[in-house]
């Protein structure tokens, strides 16, 4: 009778399935694409924080943003058509 119990036993757990089912299967792809999300906010999340953190700084006085700022308020139509031949020129270079 041991015998047959093992028999039986190695009958069950070989007969089962060996691949995943679709709901095994559907978990495990929510469970990588959540992690991934999780990554790719992470990976912003700091890429803004370096990105404020310039603006920051360029917006100390002496600095460029800081000068631009300055002449904008001063003169907004000169720095608008100032920008726009700036943007011409870029634009036909390509």
């Amino acid at each position: 009778m041991p015998k047959r119990s093992s028999e039986l036993q190695i009958v069950n757990e070989t007969s089962g399935p060996s691949q995943p089912g679709m709901a095994e299967r559907a978990i495990d792809t929510a469970t990588d694409v959540s992690r991934t999300l999780t990554e790719v906010s992470a990976a912003l999340q700091a890429a803004v924080a370096r990105l404020s953190d310039a603006v920051t700084a360029a917006r100390k006085p002496g600095m460029p943003l800081s000068t631009i700022s300055a002449i904008t308020r001063e003169a907004p139509l000169a720095s608008l058509f100032v920008a726009f031949l700036f943007g011409v020129a870029i634009g036909r270079r390509r």
